[in-house]
């Protein structure tokens, strides 16, 4: 079960990495050049045009968080101390 969990974790990291919006509007772009191309409407514009707005966006993202910022988690717990074996 634990390489089955760590394949998975793998593909996640490797398919959505730190920007979980560029993920999107790739899967985005390919679903919307898909559908355009199916109703008869040349397409190839669709994906660079995504890649031009999506770029800008997940840099500032990443260097200072202006543009569409981060959702921050919670507090955490801190993790509990580790529990020492009783002396004999």
């Amino acid at each position: 079960m634990g390489r089955i969990r760590a394949f998975g974790a793998f593909w996640y990291d490797f398919v959505i990495g730190d920007d979980w919006l560029v993920a999107a509007g790739v899967v985005v772009g390919l679903a919307g050049t898909y559908g355009l191309s199916r109703a008869g409407v040349s397409a190839w514009w669709l994906v660079p045009l995504l890649v031009a707005i999506l770029l800008p966006v997940s840099l500032s993202r990443g260097i200072s968080g202006s543009l569409l910022p981060r959702r921050t988690p919670g507090p955490r717990t801190p993790p509990a101390a580790p529990r020492t074996p009783p002396a004999s």
